[in-house]
C-alpha cells in the first residue's frame, strides 16, 4: 500500500476519533491535511484503482457523518439562540409592564 493511501486510512480515522470527540479544531485541521493527501495521491504515479476507491469511499462515508453532525449542531444552536431571543423579549415586556 502507498504511503499516501496509508495516510488516507490514517486521516479518517483520525476524523473519527475528532468527531466523536466533537473537536471542531481538530476537524478543521485534518480536513486541510485530508486535502493535502488527496492532492498527493492524485499526483503519484498509478495505484490500484480499486483500493483506492475503497478507501474514498470510506472517506467519503466519514464526511457525511460529519455533515449531519454539524448540520444538526447547527440546529441546535440555531433553536437555543431562538430561545434566549425569546426569554429576552419576555423579559423586556415583564419589565415594561411590571
Amino acid at each position: 500500500m502507498s504511503h499516501a493511501l496509508q495516510r488516507i486510512d490514517e486521516t479518517r480515522e483520525a476524523l473519527v476519533d475528532a468527531l466523536a470527540a466533537r473537536n471542531w479544531d481538530a476537524i478543521s485541521e485534518l480536513d486541510l491535511g485530508c486535502r493535502s493527501v488527496i492532492d498527493q495521491v492524485l499526483s503519484e504515479a498509478p495505484v490500484d484503482e480499486d483500493a483506492l476507491r475503497g478507501k474514498l469511499e470510506s472517506l467519503l462515508a466519514v464526511y457525511q457523518q460529519l455533515l449531519e453532525v454539524t448540520t444538526g449542531e447547527r440546529q441546535a444552536i440555531f433553536e437555543e439562540m431562538s430561545q434566549i431571543n425569546q426569554a429576552k423579549n419576555a423579559s423586556k415586556v415583564y419589565h415594561l409592564f411590571g
